[in-house]
């Protein structure tokens, strides 16, 4: 199957609806389908066809969604590219590919200087083609959907980078449709409510924004970035009613200082995953705002969802939820066996949804697809009842003097600070112990904390060998652009 034919199911099943609004614009899925396949016209002059990688560079916008769904129109194969990314590493990312046209904006067509492929941008720019002369109507045929087989290439999702260079996660039409219909599965509110999109759509979460969207005939606002103004008028205005998003966003919105101005009675779920959410901003949030505030967990590697809190189901903070259906979550040891309920081991997952390997690295690939199971280099535990938690990256635990010390342990603590806005806890070198703990803490505004007194808060309420040896206060914590901290960064301001 082609994950295209997911739209035009869409419209099959529910009419023309608008399913989207952006800055002041509604467009319905029919615009939007009708929108794609002159993309897919546009692009087939071009010389693109099956199997050719295009590389889409947007911040987001609706055009995200029309290019999406015109490359797979084609059976070619989408290459999303978060837009906060450097010009190196799009410039290795299109190499890495071998993408043949790359769609981008005039602000950010400087990244593709002197790249020699075709370049598609929206408004025009010099060196490039312009999308609005490309796509406009002309009345020609329409490009058929091109037919995939289930295990086809789909996309190519390069990873953030937080542990080195971007590697190409190569994923199916099959691995991304069973992830949309089994989180389709689980949604539990009224399809004709505003949900609000504020995450970048050039990741795996716009993916599964299209795919499970067209499976529910849902609609959504769509920002182009987040700032807690625009977030919390957005939901006043439009009565939105869910809205996924990293944990930097809600400490954000819990701390705006104008956040009363706001009516967010309407909000019923705030979906948190990406990185690990605090859990002493859960009571003052969902107090503050309303809602329930759910954690869940995946990966791009995962097509991304393995597991959620279901909305009217039982809610473990600390958890991640239960995995979804069709996909199976098992905890093994480092000889690859199972380990019983309760017990920390690595995090391992098996379905449909786990990726074909990553692109053009079988050795990689076969270090983290093993005996049928995606190891995900997360640490964790499943209880009873078939809960996950997370505990940390098996690369960001410290050892101190042969002790392990989990870093959201010690970060759990430092967020129940009254000062601490934000707080990152990594290994330093340490010559007596091989390591120990440096905690880099940002403060709420207009409060002051020394650090000793950081230091003793936390020996009050953990073993001492966990405490923070060191604190540096800093302005911002570096961020991927996703919101998952750059521990690899801190790491390196250690030294």
């Amino acid at each position: 199957m082609n994950l295209a034919t997911l739209g035009e199911a869409n419209v099959r099943e529910f009419g023309e609806y608008v399913s989207l609004h952006f800055e002041g614009r509604d467009y319905t899925n029919v615009e939007q389908q009708r929108a794609a396949a002159r993309v897919a016209a546009a692009l087939a002059r071009l010389g693109v066809g099956a199997g050719d990688r295009v590389m889409v560079l947007l911040p987001n916008c609706p055009e995200v969604l029309q290019a999406y769904g015109g490359i797979l129109r084609l059976g070619a194969v989408i290459v999303p590219v978060v837009f906060l990314l450097s010009a190196d590493e799009v410039r290795h990312i299109l190499a890495d590919s071998a993408a043949k046209v790359a769609i981008t904006s005039p602000e950010l067509s400087g990244k593709l200087a002197g790249w020699p492929g075709t370049v598609v941008v929206l408004g025009g720019a010099a060196g490039g083609l312009d999308w609005h002369d490309l796509v406009r109507d002309d009345g020609s045929a329409v490009e058929p959907i091109v037919d995939r087989a289930d295990t086809d290439l789909a996309v190519i999702l390069y990873t953030s980078g937080t542990t080195g260079r971007p590697k190409g996660v190569a994923l199916s039409h099959d691995n991304l449709a069973s992830n949309a219909r089994a989180a389709a599965s689980l949604y539990e509110l009224d399809r004709t409510a505003w949900a609000l999109a504020v995450l970048p759509l050039s990741h795996s979460y716009g993916l599964t924004v299209m795919n499970a969207g067209n499976l529910l005939g849902t609609k959504a606002v769509l920002l182009r970035w987040f700032t807690p103004e625009l977030v919390l008028d957005t939901i006043a205005r439009f009565r939105v009613q869910s809205m996924a998003g990293v944990p930097t966003m809600y400490v954000y919105l819990l701390h705006y200082a104008d956040a009363q101005r706001y009516d967010t009675s309407s909000m019923q779920s705030w979906g948190s995953g990406a990185a690990p959410l605090p859990l002493e901003i859960v009571p003052p949030f969902e107090k503050k705002f309303g809602g329930r505030l759910l954690e869940g967990y995946g990966l791009t590697e995962a097509s991304p969802v393995v597991s959620a809190h279901r909305l009217s189901g039982v809610r473990k903070l600390g958890s991640v939820g239960q995995p979804i259906p069709g996909v199976q979550v098992a905890i093994m040891d480092d000889d690859d066996h199972e380990v019983a309920s309760g017990e920390l081991g690595e995090v391992c997952v098996r379905g449909r949804n786990v990726m074909l390997g990553y692109y053009g690295l079988p050795e990689e690939t076969a270090r983290t697809l093993r005996n049928g199971w995606l190891h995900t280099g997360d640490v964790g535990r499943l209880d009873d009842d078939g809960f996950l938690y997370i505990v940390e990256r098996k690369k960001d635990l410290i050892i101190r003097g042969g002790f392990n010390i989990y870093p959201r342990e010690v970060e759990e603590v430092l967020f129940a600070h009254p000062q601490i806005a934000e707080a990152a806890v990594v290994g330093m070198r340490d010559a007596l112990m091989g390591e120990d703990v440096m905690a880099f803490v940002v403060l709420k505004p207009g409060m002051a904390a020394d650090a000793q007194a950081i230091i003793a808060f936390c020996e009050e309420r953990l073993a001492r060998y966990k405490c923070p040896k060191r604190i540096r206060f800093v302005p911002t914590l570096p961020k991927s652009p996703i919101g998952k901290i750059l521990r690899k960064e801190l790491r390196a301001q250690t030294e």
